[in-house]
């Protein structure tokens, strides 16, 4: 019952060169999945991107620094092989030895809502992470209470629509011209006051304590 999603997930490996992908429900997600799978404790990275990834490394434990860099359609994690391409989608862009992880929401090159992407060559990242995004489970299996052990994993799948629809569109890509939006705009984060472990709402309005 998943054909769209592993259909979507081919369409692309063959559009983007990677041997490998895996599709979920965004790319700060799918960023989310290849820390855990390489158990990144630090990095480093551009302070102008969007405020999602401070924000996933303060909930992963992971420290950071952030770098006066300016960037064009993606940007590495450095200390890691995990790249954010969030802005980038083109024929042969995937790098071998990397976890690229790209973004299919609003603004970006494919637009189809609430989806994202890992390209990868290792296998064993496709098998782990195609179980970990869709609450331990392995999809080729059905009905899916005949899989015999569940392991860890969450609910990071998109929906079956938004990966034909997204077959579609990739499908189409060498024949209609595509604006590709590579130039954007991020505030520098360290102007910003980001306090992930604060409580933003210490009192609710009536008169109730927030725990």
């Amino acid at each position: 019952m998943y054909e769209q999603l592993f259909e979507f997930e081919r369409v692309l490996a063959e559009y983007t060169g990677a041997p490998w992908v895996v599709v979920t429900d965004g790319c700060t997600h799918a960023m989310e999945l290849c820390l855990r799978y390489d158990q990144v404790k630090a990095c480093r990275f551009t302070a102008f991107t969007y405020v999602s990834i401070p924000q996933l490394m303060h909930q992963l434990g992971v420290q950071y620094d952030l770098l006066p860099e300016r960037w064009t359609g993606e940007y590495q994690l450095y200390g890691t092989r995990i790249w954010d391409s969030a802005r980038r989608l083109e024929p042969g862009m995937y790098r071998a030895n990397t976890l690229q992880c790209l973004s299919f929401g609003h603004g970006k090159p494919l637009e189809l809502g609430r989806v994202g992407a890992v390209l990868t060559d290792d296998v064993n990242v496709y098998e782990q992470l195609s179980r970990w995004r869709s609450d331990g489970r392995d999809l080729r299996i059905s009905p899916w209470q005949d899989q015999p052990v569940f392991g860890q994993g969450w609910h990071y799948c998109p929906t079956l629509e938004d990966c034909a629809r997204g077959t579609e569109l990739v499908s189409r890509f060498s024949s209609i011209q595509y604006e590709h939006p590579r130039h954007v705009t991020y505030p520098d984060l360290r102007k910003l006051n980001i306090q992930p472990g604060a409580t933003d709402l210490a009192r609710r309005t009536d008169g109730y304590t927030v725990n």
